[in-house]
C-alpha cells in the first residue's frame, strides 16, 4: 500500500466510535477535519492530549474543523477511558473516538511503525481539508505529546493560503504580514492586495494579512 501524501484524497472508511458509527467523507462533510491517532487507551499522554482537545472545541468549530481521535483498543475500553480523561483533566470528551481494533483503519493511514510497536499507533496528525485532501502530516513519537496550539497555528496558516494567493512566513501567527506568492506580478499586487506590501527582494514580498479587517 503507498504511503499517503499531501494532496492526496484522504482514504474514506466506515468504523465504530463513541458517538456512534462513522463514515468518514460523510462525517465531514464540508468540514476540515483533524485525524488525530493514539498509541493506545489507558496511557498518561493521550490522556491529557484528549483533554486538550475537549477544551479546544470552539476553536477548532470557529475554523470549521471537525475533530475524531483514534485508538486501537475496543469501544467500551474507549468509554472507560473517556471518564477517567473528563475527570483527570476537567472537561468532558466532546467529539468521537474511534475503536480500531481490526487496525483497519491505522493501517489504511499507516499509522503503525513495525520499529516502534506492532500494536500501538504512532502519534499521527491527518489536517483534511474541505476537498478530503490531506493538507498536512505529522508523526510524533509516542513520547512526546501535541502542540495543540500549533495545530490551529497551522489550520489558520492552510485556510488563508487556500483561499488567498500568499504563504506564510516562519513563526507566523493570525494576524501577522504574509509572503506574498512568487507567482503574482508587481503589477497584479495593487489589485490584489490593496492594503499596500513592502518588497524586501523582488521574491520576498510582504502585505498585511488580506482576509482580516
Amino acid at each position: 500500500m503507498a504511503a499517503i501524501r499531501l494532496g492526496d484524497v484522504a482514504p474514506n472508511f466506515t468504523a465504530k466510535s463513541t458517538e456512534g458509527d462513522i463514515n468518514f467523507h460523510e462525517w465531514l462533510g464540508d468540514s476540515w477535519g483533524i485525524l488525530f491517532s493514539h498509541p493506545a487507551d489507558y496511557t498518561p499522554v493521550c490522556t491529557t492530549e484528549l483533554g486538550t482537545v475537549a477544551k479546544y472545541k470552539d476553536e477548532f468549530e470557529k475554523r470549521n474543523v471537525k475533530v475524531v481521535a483514534l485508538s486501537v483498543d475496543g469501544l467500551e475500553s474507549h468509554k472507560g477511558w473517556v471518564s477517567d480523561i473528563n475527570e483527570t483533566q476537567n472537561t468532558t470528551v466532546n467529539f468521537p473516538i474511534i475503536a480500531d481494533e481490526d487496525r483497519k483503519v491505522s493501517e489504511l493511514y499507516d499509522m503503525i511503525h513495525p520499529n516502534a510497536s506492532e500494536k500501538f499507533t504512532v502519534r499521527s496528525v491527518f489536517v483534511i481539508g474541505d476537498d478530503k485532501k490531506v493538507k498536512l502530516i505529522i508523526t510524533y513519537p509516542a513520547s512526546t505529546g501535541r502542540n495543540f496550539e500549533e495545530l490551529l497555528r497551522v489550520i489558520d496558516s492552510l485556510q488563508l493560503t487556500a483561499y488567498h494567493k500568499v504563504a506564510t512566513p516562519a513563526n507566523w501567527k493570525n494576524g501577522e504580514d504574509v509572503v506574498i506568492s512568487p507567482a503574482i506580478t508587481n503589477e497584479e499586487i495593487p489589485s490584489l492586495f490593496p492594503k499596500g506590501h513592502k518588497e524586501v527582494k523582488p521574491y520576498l514580498r510582504m502585505t498585511p494579512q488580506p482576509n482580516l479587517d
